[in-house]
């Protein structure tokens, strides 16, 4: 039993949605503290004038906010962005197979940035033909501190490995998998192959609605490294 665990982030770039492939679980982290300036409610797309972020304002009341508890802060971002990908993604190849879908996900009436966010991975994933399944981790009551919480998580599903991003090595406690029989495995993210983009030179770290907006969803798995049919 694989399992990944990370924050909601806004319109992820297509290596979050392979980790998410590479799991048999994946756990939504928002217990955590919201912090500003990060993936969390915003991402990068392509334009004529180099990259752009996409940004859903929301308010920030203290330090010690949960993601979860995040709210979004202006009405209206959903047609600003809905916008925004209108100008800079008509042209591309696939963008008329997908726009609807991706449309309807901005149209969204969510008060908390999460539920945007948990509903956006989902719908992705069922683009990319992911059928990990995805739970939220208040589901778990975890206990302990983070390292600890991380391992309460992968005991109560099971788990014989976590997988972690790469920036995990910076603070993950591996050895408290360890004592408990789990192997800590670190997601490779190199290797991805180019494809027809829009505005070269060409960009890995954007968005995965680049990717469905100019190749469309089936041959977008096929440039995933794992969520493929």
């Amino acid at each position: 039993m694989i399992v990944s665990i990370s924050q909601s982030n806004y319109i992820p770039w297509k290596g979050y949605f392979d980790l998410i492939a590479k799991s048999d679980v994946f756990v939504i982290y928002d217990e955590v503290q919201y912090t500003k300036n990060d993936w969390r409610n915003r991402n990068i797309i392509k334009t004529a004038k180099g990259t752009e972020w996409l940004t859903i304002p929301v308010n920030q009341k203290g330090l010690n906010q949960r993601i979860y508890d995040t709210k979004v802060s202006f009405n209206n971002w959903g047609k600003k962005h809905r916008g925004t990908l209108q100008v800079n993604y008509a042209k591309a190849d696939s963008f008329k197979e997908v726009r609807d879908m991706v449309f309807d996900w901005l149209s969204t009436d969510a008060e908390l940035l999460t539920d945007i966010n948990t509903t956006i991975i989902k719908g992705i994933c069922k683009q990319l033909g992911i059928g990990t399944r995805i739970i939220d981790s208040r589901e778990l009551n975890l206990v302990g501190e983070p390292s600890e919480r991380l391992v309460d998580a992968c005991k109560k599903l099971d788990a014989s490995v976590y997988l972690s991003g790469p920036a995990g090595k910076n603070y993950l406690k591996c050895e408290l998998f360890e004592q408990e029989e789990m192997t800590v495995e670190w997601m490779d993210y190199s290797g991805y192959k180019e494809y027809p983009q829009l505005h070269p030179p060409f960009e890995h770290g954007v968005s995965v609605l680049d990717l469905l907006f100019n190749v469309g969803k089936y041959e977008a798995i096929n440039l995933m490294k794992y969520a493929r049919k």
